[in-house]
Order: C-alpha cells, then sequence, then structure tokens
C-alpha cells in the first residue's frame, strides 16, 4: 500500500498529461488525415505557407493547385485545415 503511495503522484501526473497533451494531439491528427482525404477538385484551400488557390487535380499525396501565378504540385499536407475552413465559411 505504502509502495503505491509513493507512485501516485507520478500516475496522476501521466494521466493529466495523457488527457491536456497527448489525447488532443491524436485527435487533431486524426481531423487533419479525414481534411486531406475529403479534398476534391474545385475546393478552395489555403497552405500553411499562406497560399491561395484551387484544387485543380489530386493524387494519392499530393494535389495541384491553381493560384494566380499558375499551377503549383504541393503535398496534400502542407493545406491548412483551418484556414481552409474559414475560407469556405466566408465564400
Amino acid at each position: 500500500m505504502q509502495d503505491l503511495m509513493k507512485f501516485a503522484p507520478y500516475l496522476l501526473m501521466f494521466v493529466v498529461l495523457y488527457f491536456f497533451m497527448i489525447r488532443p494531439q491524436q485527435k487533431r491528427a486524426k481531423n487533419e488525415k479525414e481534411f486531406e482525404s475529403s479534398l476534391k477538385v474545385g475546393d478552395k484551400i489555403i497552405t500553411k505557407s499562406g497560399f491561395h488557390g484551387k484544387v485543380v487535380e489530386l493524387a494519392e499525396t499530393s494535389a495541384i493547385i491553381e493560384t494566380m501565378s499558375g499551377k503549383l504540385k504541393i503535398e496534400r499536407s502542407a493545406i491548412s485545415m483551418e484556414m481552409s475552413a474559414a475560407l469556405n465559411k466566408k465564400a
């Protein structure tokens, strides 16, 4: 019993760490994967580096977007879920 009490603070610290840091990050990663897989041709997007464009072609891990200066090939993971959602909400 006394041995268990020695480890209780560490156990409590791990539980708090899990619920406030690890679990939300896993949930966010899952949402981003779902967003990447739900992209379709014609979607207006913003990349994480700030490029605005429209999806014209999709591959398994990449996308070709059309910007005002031409077409760019980017990785799907470079598309910002939050900024693209805000852009589509405005329009």
